[in-house]
């Protein structure tokens, strides 16, 4: 599908992937509403595009509150986030659109197609993904990429990723399809798998440190088949 600002995929029957500079968001369009998951950079005005697709009322979700995935937050009244996210939403983003909360368990139900929120903290504290059980898809922010994975700072934590992964994976007979924010697009869930490995190695020393490619806080690790940019304090 062309667009100007946009490179846009059609993933499933009114399903899409929206990419802005490498960071994706992805809209659904369900019987009554449509839900989007996530806005990118704010290259562009994606409220002004997603309503080209529909003229259902949208619900907009973040997978969680950095920057990549929050810069269009502005364009909307609400957006849907977990509560552990709040304190980081609002100092970072005071201006944008007012949160509502989202716990662990809930539910958007969009007409037709249900997404169950499940809280997946590490890569920040309240980093969520939505798992739509019928279609067997799961939506995961940042919290899985075959690309790299970023751990450091002082809201994320290697440890409480690892027991989010492990999470994920107990669920894994629930979704064979991920759809990741970063990087090739959709993975298998084998990923989860490698990404446990990777992260359980680092955690006990086992893995070498080399420079990251570009200046940052922190260190690049390649374990299981997967890449984490780790500081040893998270």
């Amino acid at each position: 599908m062309e667009n100007a600002v946009y490179n846009v995929t059609e993933i499933g029957k009114d399903s899409f992937c929206i990419d802005d500079k490498g960071v994706h968001a992805y809209f659904f369009i369900g019987l009554e509403y449509a839900l989007l998951v996530d806005t990118g950079f704010g290259t562009g005005n994606i409220k002004e595009f997603v309503e080209t697709l529909t003229d259902k009322t949208i619900l907009l979700v973040n997978t969680h509150a950095d920057g990549d995935h929050v810069g269009c937050n502005a364009l909307f009244e609400k957006a849907y986030l977990h509560p552990a996210e709040f304190p980081y939403y609002y100092e970072t983003f005071p201006k944008e659109a007012e949160v509502m909360p989202l716990w662990d368990g809930d539910t958007i139900d969009i007409g037709g197609r249900i997404f169950e929120i499940i809280l997946i903290p590490g890569h920040t504290p309240g980093s969520i993904a939505l798992l739509d059980r019928e279609n067997r898809i799961l939506v995961a922010g940042d919290s899985i990429s075959d690309t790299v994975i970023f751990m450091y700072g002082t809201i994320r934590s290697l440890r409480a990723y690892s027991c989010s992964m492990k999470k994920l994976l107990t669920l894994s007979n629930s979704f064979d399809t991920v759809y990741p924010a970063h990087g090739p697009s959709p993975l298998g869930i084998e990923v989860i798998e490698r990404l446990i490995s990777g992260a359980e190695s680092i955690l006990r020393g086992e893995v070498e440190s080399e420079e990251p490619p570009f200046d940052m806080p922190a260190k690049a690790y390649k374990a299981g088949g997967v890449s984490f940019f780790y500081d040893e304090r998270a």
